[in-house]
């Protein structure tokens, strides 16, 4: 079983678009299908989840669009607050957070502090996030707290990064169809597992995420080290 599991939602528009219906709808969808895809985490007992919601790049999508995006996101953490403590969730939101709205910045800080005492899974939100712009914010703030950029190590630099205390994530999936990482967790994915599904964020269900699990739980991880079948007797 992975113990960080990391999700590009992507297809909430498309989704939309092949119904006749308004994109916002496929992202109200999509926030729907979160809800389900964190209770499945729960019980299998996942250590941490982490759910690119809205990316850097997102930023340059319509205004009406970026605005209902704002007001989903501000409806959902204000209605699943109380469901993320009594479902003992720690809540946490990585990259450049304080571009967004300010009331969903006191949201953010509000749900954090409050669910920061709970042990079970962490679900991470990156918002207005870019994995390029993590790394660089990380080797800044490095240089910042006195460290010489020619000494530092990896294990000192994880430690800079949005993702400080947290395991880098196992397995990474992205709906829709796409193959590509879209500047998510780029230092975090080195060794990550990567599953592809050809269904829209909308209709990933249950069903479709125990498919990634168990698809998974099928690969040999070997970390540049040779096989272990190959000393099988």
């Amino acid at each position: 079983m992975p113990s960080h599991v990391g999700i590009i939602m992507d297809g909430n528009g498309r989704w939309a678009e092949l119904r006749g219906l308004p994109r916002i709808e496929g992202h109200r969808r999509g926030a729907e299908r979160a809800r389900e895809v964190i209770d499945v985490s729960i019980e299998l007992g996942l250590q941490c989840l982490t759910l690119y919601a809205f990316s850097t790049e997102n930023w340059q999508r319509p205004r009406e669009e970026v605005t209902m995006l704002m007001r989903i996101l501000e409806i959902y953490l204000r209605n699943e607050f109380e469901n993320l403590s009594r479902k003992n969730v720690a809540f946490r939101a990585i990259g450049e957070t304080w571009r967004l709205p300010e009331n969903i910045q006191e949201l953010i800080r509000e749900t954090e502090e409050n669910t920061a005492g709970n042990t079970g899974l962490k679900l991470v939100a990156a918002l207005s996030y870019s994995g390029r712009n993590e790394i660089i914010r990380a080797i800044k703030n490095a240089v910042r707290a006195g460290k010489n950029a020619l000494e530092l190590n990896e294990d000192e630099f994880n430690a800079y990064l949005d993702t400080a205390g947290l395991p880098h994530p196992d397995l990474i999936i992205r709906t829709s169809g796409e193959r590509r990482l879209s500047n998510f967790l780029l230092w975090q994915a080195a060794y990550a597992e990567l599953y592809f599904s050809d269904t829209l964020w909308p209709d990933f269900d249950r069903d479709e995420f125990m498919l990634a699990i168990q698809d998974f739980q099928g690969r040999e991880r070997r970390f540049g080290r040779i096989s272990a079948r190959n000393n099988a007797p």
